[in-house]
C-alpha cells in the first residue's frame, strides 16, 4: 500500500549513489514525514495520507521560500524552490485554474441559492480537489464566483 514511500526510498538510494545532496536531503525529509505521520496515526499510512504528507511538505517549502524572499535571502529561497520541485514530482498533476472554475461553478449551481456561501461551496468542492489543487487557489476561485453571482 505504501507505493509513494517505496518509490521515494528507491529514488533516495539512486540520489545517494549519484551524490545529489539536495535530492537526498529532500527525500529523507519526505520519508521522515511519513514516519512521523505513521507514529502519530498508529497504523500504516494509506496512499492518500502519504500524498497529504508530501502536499504539506510542498506547502511548507512554498511558505518558507516566500519568507526568505521577504527577508532578502534569495539563495535560501532558491533552495526551498528546488526542494519543492523535487517533491512536486511525486504529486498527481494539479488541476488548472479553468478546471477549478468549472468544478466550483457546478458546485454553486447544485447549492440552493439561500445556502450559497463560501463555507458551503468550499465544503462541496474540496473533497473533489483534495491533493489536486492548491487550497488558496480554490478559495480565490470560490470568492470570485460568489462575488460575480451576487453582482
Amino acid at each position: 500500500m505504501a507505493a509513494f514511500k517505496d518509490r521515494i526510498a528507491e529514488d533516495l538510494k539512486t540520489a545517494m549513489k549519484a551524490r545529489e545532496q539536495l535530492r537526498v536531503d529532500t527525500l529523507r525529509s519526505a520519508l521522515s514525514g511519513f514516519t512521523y505521520k505513521r507514529s502519530e496515526a498508529g497504523v500504516d499510512l494509506t496512499e492518500s495520507q502519504e500524498l497529504e504528507v508530501i502536499g504539506r511538505q510542498v506547502k511548507q517549502r512554498i511558505d518558507a521560500a516566500s519568507e526568505f524572499r521577504k527577508a532578502g535571502r534569495e539563495e535560501l529561497a532558491a533552495k526551498e524552490d528546488a526542494e519543492r520541485e523535487i517533491l512536486v514530482a511525486y504529486l498527481p498533476a494539479q488541476r488548472s485554474r479553468d478546471e477549478v472554475v468549472a468544478i466550483v461553478a457546478a458546485a454553486i449551481a447544485a447549492i440552493p441559492e439561500s445556502g450559497r456561501n463560501q463555507g458551503a461551496v468550499m465544503k462541496a468542492v474540496m473533497p473533489q480537489l483534495k491533493g489536486l489543487a492548491d487550497g488558496n487557489l480554490v478559495r480565490e476561485v470560490v470568492t470570485e464566483a460568489l462575488a460575480s453571482q451576487s453582482a
